[in-house]
């Protein structure tokens, strides 16, 4: 479902990436870990189209990103790329139910639409009761967890998250590393993770580690 090839990029004299090729298939969990500065975030921004590489190309459902103009690529990024951050990117001006939506509504998803599918999400991550409320009045396993929501919200093929729980305590840390694996089983929701959080890291379907811009060979 989801393949790199040969995937070069270097910043300056910086080479980061020296030639990565990965193939992911539909409903894995990938956990990627390695050293600060292995390249780790920058091939999930790759895959995640928010960055281009050098050299290679990324296919995501047998579409090249690559021949992609701006305007595609971003509708593309839209409907099949959720997002979850280590810091949740929140909006603090909209309350969660808001949050969720705006990737629907860029998807020109009518608002009724929208905001039915943006509770249903919420309610099945246990934080309905905090629709209205804006990000400061949230914790932050709460603000996490609609952050997932927001994640979901155009039922993306693969959801990315960089360091999903590294802002959170280990209580708020565990119940979201179970809440990718529940979604998994309920949606068949494929999941790249890049993290240093080792329990979330052997969790996964299968541990790739970065060192030097390449993925090792186990």
């Amino acid at each position: 479902m989801i393949r790199t090839e040969n995937i070069h990029k270097s910043y300056g004299d910086l080479e980061v990436l020296k030639g990565v090729d990965l193939q992911i298939k539909k409903g894995e969990v990938i956990s990627i870990v390695g050293t600060s500065g292995a390249g780790k975030s920058t091939l999930l921004h790759i895959i995640g189209t928010l960055d281009q590489p050098n050299e290679g190309k990324v296919e995501i459902n047998d579409v090249n990103t690559s021949n992609l103009k701006d305007k595609e690529l971003s509708l593309f990024r839209n409907k099949n790329i959720g997002f979850v951050f280590q810091f949740h990117h929140l909006l603090p001006e909209f309350t969660a139910l808001e949050n969720v939506c705006i990737p629907a509504f860029i998807h020109k998803t009518p608002k009724a639409e929208a905001e039915q599918k943006a509770l249903e999400l919420l309610t099945a991550l246990g934080v309905a009761d905090r629709a209205s409320h804006k990000p400061s009045e949230l914790s932050g396993g709460e603000q996490q967890r609609v952050a997932v929501c927001r994640a979901l919200i155009n039922n993306p093929t693969v959801i990315l998250a960089d360091e999903p729980s590294g802002n959170l305590d280990s209580a708020s840390a565990k119940e979201l590393h179970q809440l990718f694996f529940k979604l998994r089983d309920e949606l068949n929701q494929t999941f790249i993770i890049v993290t240093h959080n080792e329990e979330l890291a052997n969790m996964a379907d299968r541990k790739l580690t970065m060192k030097d811009g390449i993925i090792m060979k186990n």
